[in-house]
C-alpha cells in the first residue's frame, strides 16, 4: 500500500510563509503526476496545485498562482509546496496525493476523484 507522509504544516502569520513536504514510500512516484490538495473546516477538499511525472508542466488553483510553487524530487521519493504571502484563508489541511491515471503522462487533474492515494494530511494555520 502506497505511504504519502506529508510534513512543514505549523502556525504562521498572514504574510509568512511555509513549505510542505510530501514523501512517499512502498511507492515510485516518479511515473506519476502528484497533487496538492486542502480541505477547511467544512468545505469541500480543493485542488491546489499539480506536478507532471518529470516535473515539467505545473498547474495551480487560481487563488495560489503567484503565490504557491510546487516542485518535486524524484531521488528522493518527495514532493513540496512552497508557499509565499500565506493568508488567513489558507488555513486548511494540506493534502498530498497520487495520480496512477497520469502514468508519464502530460497531464494534470484537478479533481480530487482522480487521484488514488492520500497521505494523512498536515495542517496549516495562518493568523491574521
Amino acid at each position: 500500500q502506497v505511504h504519502l507522509v506529508e510534513s512543514g504544516g505549523g502556525l504562521v502569520q498572514a504574510g509568512g510563509s511555509l513549505r510542505l513536504s510530501c514523501a512517499a514510500s512502498r511507492v515510485i512516484i516518479k511515473t506519476y503526476a502528484m497533487g496538492w490538495f486542502r480541505q477547511a473546516p467544512g468545505k469541500e477538499r480543493e485542488f491546489v496545485a499539480g506536478i507532471t511525472w518529470s516535473g515539467g508542466s505545473t498547474d495551480y488553483a487560481d487563488s495560489m498562482k503567484g503565490r504557491f510553487t510546487i516542485s518535486r524530487d524524484n531521488a528522493k521519493n518527495t514532493v513540496y509546496l512552497q508557499m509565499n504571502s500565506l493568508k488567513p484563508e489558507d488555513t486548511a489541511v494540506y493534502y498530498c496525493a497520487l495520480d496512477r491515471r497520469a502514468f508519464y503522462s502530460s497531464s494534470i487533474s484537478t479533481f480530487r476523484s482522480d487521484y488514488d492515494d492520500w497521505g494523512q494530511g498536515t495542517q496549516v494555520t495562518v493568523s491574521s
